[in-house]
């Protein structure tokens, strides 16, 4: 059974690794959380390494930069792995074809103009139109303030009749944005497989992104999987992720299931908690009602 604590120090010692995810516990979307980032702080502040692990679609570039924008310092954190990066490993191996039609929005074009450095010179990826397309892909809504999966049934119907492979670079369902839910890839990529479409996915829970981090992991002197504690509060994608890469898991509670288990978002009630992970098949090792 989930053991619910009060802080990271209270079970960080044995760790000498964290796989923790963005939103929902270090951030909102608009802003960092302070405990959070003083949580992350004080764990390497004692030699811990912090990975960033994260379902965006985007490179760990652009992840940073955004970052950077909300004020999260850069003592919080090692590294930033997300499900862009991994994804765009298999984009450029060329998983969905040379000629890909990329759902999603604008902010989203550096998924396909920031080449990693092992894909210089040989990539050959090219976005045309959707009558030209080999394949999709699928960084999420084109209009993500005002869109839902429905809306894109008419042409996923096409794309299913074509046989049109689709990339998922998020897997994620949704995010809050501040306030506001919206909704991500993986939403859609959930619905084009409804249809009998075709989705890969390379972010969280799925092997490529943890791989991904490791290696990456690696060249800050490695640290075995036994001694990395995963942070999310994901239901659907971190704690699963965690499980089946065998790695011990920290359940934030209050973030996408916040308003399920009472309400004090700092402390979840035993009760419901209980209830709701066991009716989910999920039995994360420590739940923590924010990051803190």
């Amino acid at each position: 059974m989930t053991r619910t604590i009060q802080s990271l120090a209270e079970i960080s010692k044995p760790y000498d690794a964290l796989f923790c995810d963005l939103w929902g516990c270090l951030h909102n979307g608009v802003a960092p959380f302070p405990e959070a980032v003083a949580a992350l702080q004080g764990f390497r502040a004692q030699g811990g390494k912090v990975v960033l692990l994260t379902n965006a679609p985007r490179p760990a570039k652009f992840v940073i930069e955004a970052l950077d924008r909300m004020g999260c310092p850069r003592d919080a954190y090692d590294l930033v792995v997300s499900s862009g990066d991994a994804a765009q490993d298999a984009m450029f191996a060329g998983a969905v074809g040379k000629k890909v039609w990329h759902l999603g929005p604008t902010k989203d074009d550096g998924f396909f103009t920031e080449i990693p450095e092992e894909w210089q010179g040989q990539a050959e990826i090219t976005r045309v139109d959707f009558e030209e397309a080999e394949g999709i892909v699928c960084t999420g809504p084109f209009d993500e303030d005002t869109e839902v999966p429905e809306d894109y049934r008419p042409k996923f119907l096409l794309a299913k009749t074509r046989e049109l492979p689709m990339l998922c670079a998020n897997p994620d369902i949704v995010v809050d944005m501040g306030e506001k839910r919206i909704y991500c890839a993986g939403a859609l990529a959930a619905l084009y497989e409804e249809m009998g479409g075709d989705a890969m996915y390379f972010g969280k829970p799925h092997p490529p992104i943890y791989d991904l981090a490791r290696r990456k992991l690696a060249r800050l002197g490695g640290v075995d999987d036994a001694r990395i504690l995963a942070v999310g509060d994901g239901i659907n994608t971190d704690v699963p992720g965690a499980a089946g890469e065998g790695i011990d898991c920290l359940f934030v509670t209050g973030g996408l299931a916040h308003d399920q288990f009472g309400p004090d978002r700092d402390n979840p009630d035993p009760e419901l908690l209980r209830g709701w992970l066991g009716a989910r098949q999920q039995d994360p090792l420590y739940t923590i009602g924010t990051l803190r």
